[in-house]
């Protein structure tokens, strides 16, 4: 039996979305991944990065770089431009010229890492190096085996170097230039983390950091020609209002001059544009798009938490709530925080962290701006901090409790003599 009339039922709701007439001309072109010909602003960059690269085509090896720079700063894309053209111009030249990307955040294990580069050069899935079981002796040896093989220089790109687990796959590719005899091999480590280096073991440290490259964060004007450029190519003519661009601009721009962010904000505010069946992008698309790019943010960080984070936060969520339904809404004290904490913990059946620690775990929920916790003086009494959130309670609730184990948590009742369930 059916609950509504046949009637209502639309058997084609892509047709009828398809008819109505969007916004973009090539939406991908919004999209930082999105490789334009000319790269805004950058032009310094790259070509310092080309004349450190360019004694590949002399059929020598480049030196070691290591390219720094906040989010959104351009480092990838030009990293990726200056190797296309290296290809190009190698293959005109008749130099056998290689360029392999890896992204660190994905591939972060010494295994996974020599498997990828390796699986680069081997041609016939049979040979092909598997995701896991071979001893990471052999994985290295047959990566000098296919190198070798292949001859030429081959410049490899480790994104977000940073995410490496272990120096053991930076110090062996380091040392690699000794074991080949044909083939000559350069680094590119790209990475948001400028004290990176310092972390590193001194053997790694002298053999990577020939050269370093610093990418500053673009200002708002940049952002603005980045944005022009992206519109022409992605959007329909005449369907922004003159005062959107200045204002995505200016809002990234105090996000670090984030290019990616300031992208987002665009395509996002054209989006929600053309879902509403409206012709021309104003500003309040862009607040718009501001809260949902900011909401989402925020949804994956609560996600991605560790449980013990995950129960402080529901602690002060918790506390929140109560104080609002009793009408004394305000800083919520570490102490007020701890207690409710180590009763979830034996509710959770968790063991429970020091005050200290979880003190440290506060900061860090500051830090990543899903709270904010002033520390205030008590003169005598000593410190303490006073948090409030930053996220609506019911958005953070509506996270946690896609877990079972904090939706049971949820109905946790805080009473003034004695917190009982």
């Amino acid at each position: 039996m059916s609950f509504f009339p046949a009637k209502t039922v639309n058997s084609d709701i892509f047709g009828r979305l398809l008819l109505s007439e969007g916004l973009f001309i090539n939406r991908e072109a919004m999209r930082p991944s999105y490789m334009p010909q000319i790269l805004p602003h950058r032009e310094r960059q790259i070509n310092e990065l080309a004349s450190i690269l360019v004694p590949a085509l002399r059929g020598e090896t480049p030196s070691n770089i290591f390219i720094y720079g906040k989010t959104g700063t351009g480092k990838t894309i030009v990293t990726k431009f200056v190797g296309g053209e290296l290809l190009k111009k190698g293959e005109e030249m008749g130099k056998y010229v290689t360029f392999v990307y890896i992204n660190c955040e994905v591939v972060d294990t010494q295994y996974r890492l020599l498997q990828n580069i390796a699986n680069h050069f081997i041609n016939e899935w049979s040979e092909r190096i598997p995701f896991t079981g071979w001893p990471t002796d052999e994985v290295f040896s047959k990566l000098l085996t296919m190198i070798d093989k292949n001859k030429g220089v081959n410049v490899i790109i480790l994104d977000e170097v940073d995410k490496l687990k272990g120096d053991e796959a930076l110090y062996n590719l380091s040392r690699i230039n000794s074991s080949l005899e044909y083939a000559k091999l350069s680094i590119v480590g790209i990475s948001n983390d400028l004290k990176f280096t310092e972390f590193l073991d001194p053997r790694v440290k002298s053999s990577l950091g020939e050269e370093n490259l610093i990418f500053p964060p673009y200002d708002a004007e940049e952002l603005q020609d980045i944005l022009n450029q992206r519109a022409l190519i992605a959007l329909k003519p005449g369907c922004l209002d003159d005062d959107v661009v200045p204002l995505c601009a200016a809002l990234a721009a105090q996000e670090h001059g984030d290019a990616r962010r300031a992208l987002d904000l665009l395509r996002m505010a054209a989006e929600i544009c053309e879902r509403q069946g409206v012709s021309c992008v104003s500003k309040k698309f862009v607040r718009l798009a501001q809260n949902k790019i900011e909401t989402d943010r925020v949804t994956e960080v609560i996600r991605t938490l560790p449980a013990q984070s995950k129960l402080i936060l529901l602690a002060i969520v918790l506390q929140h709530q109560h104080d609002s339904q009793k009408g004394t809404s305000g800083p919520i004290t570490t102490g007020e925080v701890y207690e409710i904490y180590k009763d979830l913990c034996k509710k959770a059946r968790a063991d429970s962290l020091t005050q200290r620690r979880v003190a440290d775990l506060i900061s860090e929920l500051d830090m990543l701006g899903i709270i904010t916790a002033r520390v205030i003086s008590k003169g005598r009494y000593g410190r303490t901090r006073e948090i409030q959130l930053s996220t609506s309670s019911d958005e953070i609730m509506f996270v946690l409790k896609e877990d079972e184990v904090y939706d049971d948590l949820s109905n946790y009742k805080i009473n003034a003599q004695a917190r009982l369930m």
